[in-house]
């Protein structure tokens, strides 16, 4: 015997339901500008000293506050993670959608969510352990721009196929049995009009996860070296913000300490226009 709410309950509940979702996205927001609030306080003195910022030379001691070559392996490092994510994670999802078997595709399946769950350190500990010894071995030292590089992708990998599992299966209903009408073969359907017709909701996708890299710590501290240097090429060791941070914001005091908390600005800063253009593709869909 089941029991159904009765009509006259069903607004009320709504509106409960309204009022709920509306005070945990106000919550959310608040928490959010707060912290940046509270970043850019604590920052305030070196964020008045914009030139003092732009240097490659990080020596606290000296009062050298050069975050540029610490910035530029944060970004680096993320985008060389997307150039090796975003193809793979696309090839793999086209096989698994449209020519793997079903029970094959049903445990690859099972295997992302696997992946997609396990924490960011075994990512790392995977990378000093096996990675980090393999380039070691093909270019010396080994813990390098191209490490962290590979870790992050196989962080953000589980992720991106899933949204282009979604993309891909939306736009083939819609647009492939239009297209094997036409008598083309299936891979020119893949190529000229699923790829194109999924390209706009993948984009929001690819940003959210550049977000997630540049925030990665631990992994990244683990295989990138920890040289603040501009890498000259992908085998050379780098120091990114969230490792700078994670690595000494125990003993930093002064400007020093200021200089970790405009690190951290940084990164939210950066975080909030990737969502920001994430949300504007994805209003666009």
């Amino acid at each position: 015997m089941s029991i159904s709410t009765p009509l006259s309950l069903r607004p009320n509940l709504d509106w409960l339901l309204r009022a709920a979702s509306l005070g945990c996205a106000l919550t959310a927001a608040v928490v959010l500008l707060l912290i940046l609030v509270f970043l850019t306080q604590a920052s305030w003195p070196l964020l008045q000293q914009p030139a003092s910022l732009l240097g490659t030379t990080w020596q606290p001691s000296s009062g050298q506050f050069g975050l540029q070559a610490m910035l530029g392996a944060s970004l680096l490092s993320s985008l060389l993670a997307l150039l090796l994510a975003v193809p793979a994670g696309l090839l793999v999802s086209i096989w698994l959608i449209f020519y793997a078997p079903p029970a094959v595709a049903r445990v690859y399946g099972g295997m992302l969510g696997l992946m997609a769950s396990i924490p960011s350190v075994v990512y790392g500990l995977w990378g000093l352990v096996v990675l980090v010894p393999l380039l070691g071995a093909w270019m010396p030292p080994g813990a390098s721009l191209l490490a962290a590089g590979i870790v992050l992708a196989l962080m953000i990998l589980p992720l991106l196929m899933v949204q282009a599992d979604v993309a891909l299966r939306e736009s083939a209903r819609r647009h492939l049995p239009a297209a094997l009408c036409l008598g083309v073969s299936s891979w020119s359907a893949i190529r000229r009009v699923l790829l194109p017709a999924a390209w706009p909701r993948l984009w929001p996708a690819i940003l959210l996860q550049l977000g997630r890299a540049l925030g990665e710590t631990m992994a990244v501290l683990m295989v990138a070296g920890n040289v603040v240097q501009w890498p000259g090429s992908p085998f050379a060791p780098v120091r990114t913000l969230t490792a700078n941070i994670a690595l000494e914001m125990s003993y930093a005091t002064g400007p020093h300490l200021q200089a970790l908390y405009l690190s951290g600005w940084l990164l939210l800063v950066l975080a909030l226009l990737l969502m920001a253009l994430a949300r504007i593709y994805g209003s666009r869909t």
